[in-house]
């Protein structure tokens, strides 16, 4: 699937910044459970190669794992040799995501403007992460999407929580990213496990109705 079709199973993009190889497992298992598709290891966490390769082998045929904070094209080969499919960067940088697209990964590059944008779409970037999106906020949202392509699916990471989830969505977002709102290092499985469903409570909540007003 593409990176718009797990977005579809599950707005939402789980970004496990600081976990340790030892708890991913049972943290995971916790988000999978609540419906969660999506998994993030930044590359600034504990051993994250290790955290990506177990995900992979325990989670890879049914959810899309992958590595954040890329910041070298070079670090494109170890996330795919560890299993990674998606790779996600802080920041625009076109040879990281043509270095994922040449190993057929999905690439969602950070961005902050429209130049920044449209270079990063003629490279082959997937999805758009708007970043840091609490501080752009939901207007550059709504005025970005009046000059990008239609195809072009944006991704706020930053600030997202169950208060402001469903803005996002209804401004057009494709999905969000989810960082300390969904897990920050300290987190317990029961404390990930509650913060995943009112995360998803939100999201769904607001397809619900968004799909009332349509009718």
């Amino acid at each position: 699937m593409d990176m718009t079709e797990w977005l579809v199973r599950c707005p939402i993009v789980a970004i496990l910044r600081g976990i340790k190889p030892e708890e991913v497992i049972g943290i995971c298992t916790a988000l999978e459970e609540q419906g969660i598709a999506i998994v993030e290891v930044p590359l600034n966490s504990p051993d994250p190669l290790r955290s990506i390769e177990m995900l992979a082998a325990t989670f890879g045929d049914r959810m899309l794992v992958g590595a954040g904070t890329l910041t070298d094209p070079k670090q494109v080969a170890e996330v795919a040799a560890a299993g990674g499919k998606l790779i996600v960067t802080p920041h625009a940088d076109v040879a990281v995501v043509r270095a994922a697209k040449s190993a057929g990964l999905i690439a969602a590059p950070g961005f902050c403007n429209p130049t920044e944008a449209f270079a990063l779409l003629q490279a082959g970037a997937d999805v758009l992460k708007l970043f840091p999106a609490e501080v752009f906020g939901i207007p550059m949202l709504k005025a970005l999407h009046a000059v990008l392509p239609g195809t072009a699916g944006i991704l706020p990471v930053g600030g997202v929580d169950p208060t402001n989830i469903a803005q996002w969505l209804d401004a057009g977002a494709i999905g969000v990213g989810a960082a300390s709102s969904i897990y920050k290092p300290g987190d317990d499985v029961r404390a990930v496990e509650r913060k995943a469903k009112l995360l998803v409570q939100a999201a769904r909540a607001r397809t619900v109705a968004a799909s009332t007003t349509a009718v």
